[in-house]
């Protein structure tokens, strides 16, 4: 397992979507950009609240979440949000918790990126360098 840390720019998946559709002006979307913990050992992305709050986003339901200790906690869950690492955009859903933005390998599978520890940080995935390519 690794971990890296990486820029990312989140987004409000309703207000790209509404910003699509002429409902709402580009820079009223909902945006935020920070330093992401990369966590191969992790399967989703976690958002703390405040940054769930900061962008606007829903809690649509529960579930339970397992942390390291082996601890489960029932946490919430939010609405879709825009994940966008190296250019690369996907669509994901958060647990929220914590007190750092936490991208697991969901994302990275999403994104077609590879982890390298050993030199802290992310690659595309050389088969396919220029976007994600994914077998049907």
């Amino acid at each position: 397992m690794g971990q890296v840390t990486v820029r990312v720019i989140l987004r409000n998946a309703r207000d790209v979507v509404m910003a699509q559709l002429g409902h709402l002006a580009a820079e009223q979307v909902h945006t935020y950009e920070a330093e992401a913990l990369i966590d191969t050992g992790a399967t989703r992305a976690t958002l703390p609240p405040f940054v769930a709050d900061q962008l606007g986003l829903v809690r649509l339901g529960r579930t339970d979440a397992q942390y390291a200790d082996g601890r489960v906690e029932e946490v919430e869950t939010t609405e879709p949000f825009m994940v966008e690492i190296m250019g690369r955009q996907t669509g994901q859903v958060a647990m929220v918790l914590g007190t750092q933005i936490l991208i697991g390998v969901t994302v990275l599978e999403e994104l077609d990126l590879w982890v390298d520890c050993r030199m802290q940080r992310l690659h595309p995935n050389p088969s396919h360098p220029d976007q994600p390519v994914f077998r049907v």
